[in-house]
């Protein structure tokens, strides 16, 4: 068991030599210019797909509310994940590409900073809060929606340098 909790440590970077839960010292990271992106999907139905199309929601502008609670969503990630470190964003954006086809929006965040540790986090609390917030302004219409496919898609900059995911059929 003493293996597998060492093993782990080394492996996890938020959690001790002990295997307790560790908030990451970037005291010595250097500061570098650090962005990622994230997606993920809503699905509906065509009829829901429509009143949003055609601005008839009754609740409201659904893509821009959802687009400002993604952007305060990433921004407010340090108190909703304990670990994350609280960070100074430079640029937090959040869109929308609807296929009508499928029945379903991709949601995409892009954060950006430079500082010491990573931004992949943010991109994904901005890209979950606003699927969340579709959900949220169209349930009345349609309560069966379903959110799927959330991922980072890039992250560029500090010391592990660039990272891509791979192409999938939601991509």
């Amino acid at each position: 068991m003493n293996d597998i909790k060492e093993n782990t440590s080394a492996a996890l970077s938020h959690v001790n030599a002990k295997g307790e839960a560790n908030m990451v010292d970037v005291t010595e990271k250097s500061m570098t210019s650090r962005t990622a992106t994230a997606q993920g999907f809503i699905k509906m139905t065509s009829e829901t797909m429509a009143l949003i199309s055609q601005g008839d929601n009754k609740k409201g502008d659904v893509f821009a509310v959802a687009r400002i609670a993604g952007i305060q969503a990433a921004k407010k990630c340090s108190d909703l994940i304990p670990l994350c470190h609280p960070l100074m964003l430079s640029k937090v954006q959040v869109d929308f590409d609807v296929d009508t086809a499928n029945n379903q929006i991709k949601v995409t965040s892009l954060c950006r900073l430079t500082g010491q540790t990573g931004v992949e986090m943010e991109a994904l609390t901005a890209v979950s809060v606003a699927c969340l917030t579709l959900f949220d302004m169209c349930k009345a219409a349609d309560p069966g929606m379903e959110i799927f496919g959330i991922k980072v898609l890039t992250k560029e900059g500090g010391k592990s340098g660039s990272w891509q995911a791979q192409a999938s059929e939601n991509s």
